[in-house]
């Protein structure tokens, strides 16, 4: 511990299994989806149904899935990844700050870092979550948890959140400069895969209740309605790298993975989108993931694998992904930005 620190900053990732282990993913699964802001549906249902459907038929799964990925000298690789990042943050932050690493579900807890944190009476703590992109669901989340553990304290050192850097210009660079390590003019397309929502959470960020979000919602609410809509930030991420890499609007696709249950998420889903092209004769995609700052298993295994067995099975060639923004020291200087910033 850092005792000459007097500003803390606690880094927040999603989260990840302990283990590739069935009871650990079931324990994973159920803190993250029984999470109101997560899934926005009342207790009792949201109990039934995680608890209830989805934890005990996925979980099986999902472990085979998490081994697939898991290195067997480094782990997880959005633990490896954020702890990496974490660390050369501090170095790059020097001995008057304190930096923690919290993930949002399972370990380490936000509850533990900050418990660390309270210990060491620091002037200041700030709080970064590593979502580019505001969500309730993510960054609102992860916002809820470090106000409910603080205010538990006796004393209430100075707090601020960063919300999002959805157009941030260091880490738009990292994404380009990810992307132009692919021959790109060779590839017959582009898709930005994004985490998807509920549709019915992109009205719930507008107090007044006036929003009504078609079920594809739109790409205008971030100048024009809303500045914290997770669609239109999720546009003006694309639109800052496509500028930067000088890639017209017919090279490139924004689409939505990740969807659960029945209910109108956000759309193109990206698998709609893989048939639409598959069909036109598209045979090569290189895939940007940006709601991403560190590869996890929606980057190695549902883009790399599922989406690409799906898109071979349809006649398409090839699927390449660009690597997240990882341990790229552009990205570490973008955080400590962040940090600094007023």
């Amino acid at each position: 511990m850092n005792k000459k620190a007097k500003k803390g900053v606690l880094l927040v990732q999603l989260g990840t299994p302990d283990a590739p282990a069935t009871a650990e993913v079931k324990r994973y699964l159920t803190e993250f989806l029984m999470d109101g802001r997560v899934m926005d549906i009342p207790y009792w249902s949201r109990t039934l149904l995680v608890k209830g459907i989805i934890v005990p038929q996925r979980s099986a799964q999902s472990a085979a899935t998490y081994k697939t990925i898991w290195d067997e000298s480094t782990g997880s690789p959005l633990m490896y990844y954020s702890l990496l990042q974490k660390e050369m943050l501090q170095e790059q932050l020097g001995d008057e700050y304190h930096v923690e690493l919290a993930m949002r579900y399972q370990n380490p807890s936000i509850e533990a870092a900050l418990q660390k944190m309270e210990g060491m009476l620091l002037d200041s703590i700030k709080v970064v979550p590593l979502f580019p992109q505001y969500a309730s669901a993510t960054t609102g989340s992860v916002i809820e948890k470090v106000m409910e553990v603080m205010r538990k304290w006796q004393y209430i050192p100075s707090v601020s959140f960063v919300n999002s850097y959805c157009q941030d210009e260091d880490m738009v660079a990292v994404f380009a400069e990810n992307g132009r390590k692919h021959p790109i003019e060779e590839f017959d397309h582009i898709l930005f895969s994004y985490h998807g929502l509920p549709v019915r959470q992109l009205g719930k960020v507008d107090p007044s209740g006036e929003l009504h979000c078609p079920d594809g919602g739109c790409d205008t609410c971030k100048v024009e309605l809303n500045s914290f809509c997770y669609l239109s930030q999720c546009y003006a991420t694309t639109r800052a790298i496509t500028t930067k890499l000088g890639l017209s609007p017919d090279k490139f696709t924004v689409c939505f993975q990740s969807r659960l249950g029945k209910t109108p998420w956000i759309q193109p889903y990206t698998s709609d989108v893989l048939h639409d092209l598959a069909q036109k004769g598209v045979k090569k995609l290189l895939v940007f993931s940006p709601a991403f700052v560190a590869d996890c298993i929606e980057t190695l295994d549902e883009i790399q694998v599922e989406y690409a067995d799906e898109f071979k099975a349809l006649g398409g060639e090839e699927v390449a992904m660009v690597e997240s923004l990882n341990d790229n020291p552009r990205w570490i200087n973008s955080l400590k930005k962040l940090v600094l910033s007023n």
